[in-house]
């Protein structure tokens, strides 16, 4: 059953439809197409199942799309827009994210010192079948131990050395704040000092609830809310080397990385929905609440970032994060490298959520 969330409209209802160039966001929705191809997404919450996306999944894959016309006609063709509506006081709202890229090395030395780890091997999914009795609900993994599964180590147990001598490190980086910023973002790309380019990507996570550390910036007065922005928060941390790591361990949220091979340079990361994403046209969302694969049209007239007047795209589910929590809250992928996180690090802004939903799920509820 379709949320009444959804409020359908017209195309001609959505700021600036004509105008975008779908055929992007064509590409992103094939990657979706061909990937579940292996294993079906997960149907979200408010109803847009992937029963009913999978007949447009199959038709996106047989079906020879060079145009922006010819997108926005595959997308008129089978979906409908709908106005997603909520009370929650943060939806309608648009952060941004990227993949950071930074210099390591394959093996710890004097100047590189600080570990991405790979997942160990006593972190264990937590779901009902098995969660031990008080064990915080929100936590989906913990440790496994002799006498049980406990809460896995935090962010400064591991970072104090609670994980050390296994193994587990798959590369060093020379800035603890660069370290930290891979974690908030989930990825990166590395340029080994040996001249190769890998990337890492999640893994898993200790199940630490996530704290960003700008909110307590912000909160305590160190950064004005007119000032805030990722450089702002860099800008910070290097001028008080003596209080960055304790405001950095006010995150306790620790995260594991695999490795993962650059394939395609212009793509980003493989993320929770197991395709790389697009700069520009790849979206994170609620996954409790949504379906990985559901394009999204996205107008946030104060949105000026990724040039333009102003936001106005067709993007396609692609990832998820735990702060990305509500039907009409969204992160926005802005690519990989230093002008991706200057694009990123800028985006708080209202927006319209108007989510495509196939016309197969409206026709059913008349």
């Amino acid at each position: 059953m379709l949320s009444p969330l959804f409020k359908p409209v017209d195309f001609k209802d959505c700021p600036g439809w004509d105008d975008d160039r779908q055929l992007e966001a064509f590409g992103a929705f094939v990657r979706s197409a061909e990937r579940v191809r292996e294993k079906p997404y997960k149907s979200g919450a408010l109803g847009i199942s992937f029963e009913a996306l999978a007949p447009i999944f199959a038709d996106s894959r047989e079906t020879l799309v060079e145009t922006d016309q010819q997108a926005r006609h595959f997308f008129e063709k089978w979906f409908r827009p709908a106005l997603v509506t909520s009370t929650e006081p943060n939806d309608g709202f648009v952060t941004g994210f990227y993949e950071p890229q930074v210099i390591a090395s394959p093996v710890r030395t004097e100047r590189f010192a600080v570990p991405f780890l790979r997942r160990p091997d006593d972190l264990v999914d937590v779901d009902d079948s098995n969660r031990p009795d008080g064990l915080d609900p929100y936590f989906a993994f913990a440790r496994q131990t002799p006498a049980g599964l406990v809460e896995y180590f935090d962010r400064p147990a591991i970072e104090s050395g609670a994980l050390n001598d296994r193994g587990l490190e798959i590369a060093f980086v020379e800035s603890p704040v660069d370290a930290f910023f891979v974690h908030v973002q989930g990825a990166a790309q590395l340029k080994m000092t040996d001249g190769t380019l890998c990337r890492i990507t999640y893994a898993a996570k200790t199940g630490h609830r996530f704290t960003g550390i700008g909110k307590i910036l912000l909160d305590s007065g160190e950064i004005a809310l007119e000032n805030m922005s990722m450089r702002s928060i860099r800008s910070w941390l290097a001028d008080h080397q003596e209080k960055a790591r304790a405001l950095m361990w006010n995150n306790r949220s620790y995260i594991f990385f695999r490795e993962a091979d650059v394939e395609d340079e212009s793509l980003g990361p493989i993320a929770a929905a197991k395709v790389p994403l697009t700069a520009g046209r790849s979206l994170a969302v609620d996954r409790l609440l949504h379906t990985f694969g559901t394009p999204f049209y996205i107008h946030a007239p104060d949105l000026k970032a990724f040039g333009g007047d102003c936001f106005a795209r067709l993007m396609i589910a692609q990832d998820t994060g735990s702060a990305i929590v509500g039907p009409a809250r969204g992160d926005l992928f802005a690519g990989s490298g230093d002008a991706a996180g200057e694009i990123a690090g800028g985006i708080r802004n209202k927006a319209d959520f108007y989510a495509l939903v196939p016309r197969s799920l409206l026709a059913q509820q008349q």
